[in-house]
């Protein structure tokens, strides 16, 4: 197992408008990731990953799947995490669960190579989250255990969550076409690559 990421001192403390910018920055960016992925009718990894699938198994809303799915991890967030972590993440995936209903209703995508749209979805989704997650916040599910595990232990949060991908890319190997597993996972190897190369608690470590 990896050795804890020593702590560095630091002084960056956000104002509210600083975390009200970088969030809705954040959630902007992982709502047109999550556009373009549903687009191409791909799946991603962690919670949303999870809704994606239950979504299209059942011609549900995925907004309204995914912000249920994270209402159990609310409870391990306060506990974990803090009130203002789990608020911030509360409002994110509030946020995020609307913006994923109306951004398509004034966004349309005509063509778009899956290849390039997979990369895209990873690249947009991860900036996005880092923005979140450097103010003190997640989208909820899985981003809330990983952050809590990288914080506890040292094990970086997008390693964790690449793990947790794999069981579920396995399991989608199973319900969908194997061209769209392996487009989907492609997007979900650059986003938790980004992560996993960006987000370290001895880098950038907000108060």
């Amino acid at each position: 197992m990896p050795s804890p990421v020593p702590v560095a001192q630091s002084t960056i403390k956000h104002t509210p408008l600083e975390d009200a910018q970088g969030l809705a920055t954040g959630v902007v960016m992982c709502t047109m990731g999550l556009v373009i992925l549903t687009h191409l009718g791909l799946i991603t990894g962690q919670t949303a990953g999870l809704a994606v699938v239950i979504s299209y198994l059942t011609g549900g809303s995925f907004g309204l799947i995914f912000f249920l799915i994270n209402i159990p991890f609310y409870l391990f967030a306060i506990k974990a995490m803090g009130w203002e972590f789990t608020l911030k993440s509360m409002a994110c995936v509030a946020a995020l669960s609307l913006g994923t209903e109306l951004v398509p209703l004034g966004f349309a995508i005509e063509r778009l190579d899956p290849t390039l749209g997979a990369i895209m979805f990873g690249v947009v989704t991860g900036i996005g989250l880092l923005a979140i997650f450097r103010h003190k916040s997640s989208l909820g599910g899985l981003g809330v255990v990983a952050i809590w595990i990288q914080d506890k232990f040292g094990i970086r949060a997008g390693y964790i969550q690449l793990g947790f991908d794999a069981v579920l890319f396995a399991v989608a190997a199973f319900l969908f076409p194997l061209s769209v597993v392996m487009f989907s996972l492609l997007g979900a190897v650059v986003l938790n690559g980004l992560i996993a190369f960006n987000h370290r608690r001895d880098w950038y470590i907000p108060r």
